[in-house]
């Protein structure tokens, strides 16, 4: 039996009991946040893209 779901709800709800759990300080937060966007349009996005894609994949 395949469970099907989503990676952004995955993320999601390990985000949430993250900061929950641990409570991070809110500047790491927005700076790994603002990393992880202003990384998505450079040219190492498609090897995180690879990357994640390979996690997902059978």
């Amino acid at each position: 039996m395949n469970v099907e779901l989503p990676l952004i709800i995955a993320v999601g709800v390990v985000g949430y009991f993250g900061i929950r759990l641990y409570r991070p300080p809110t500047w790491l937060l927005v700076v790994l946040l603002l990393g992880g966007y202003l990384l998505a349009d450079t040219f190492i996005a498609p090897a995180i893209d690879g990357g994640l894609t390979d996690l997902t994949t059978d």
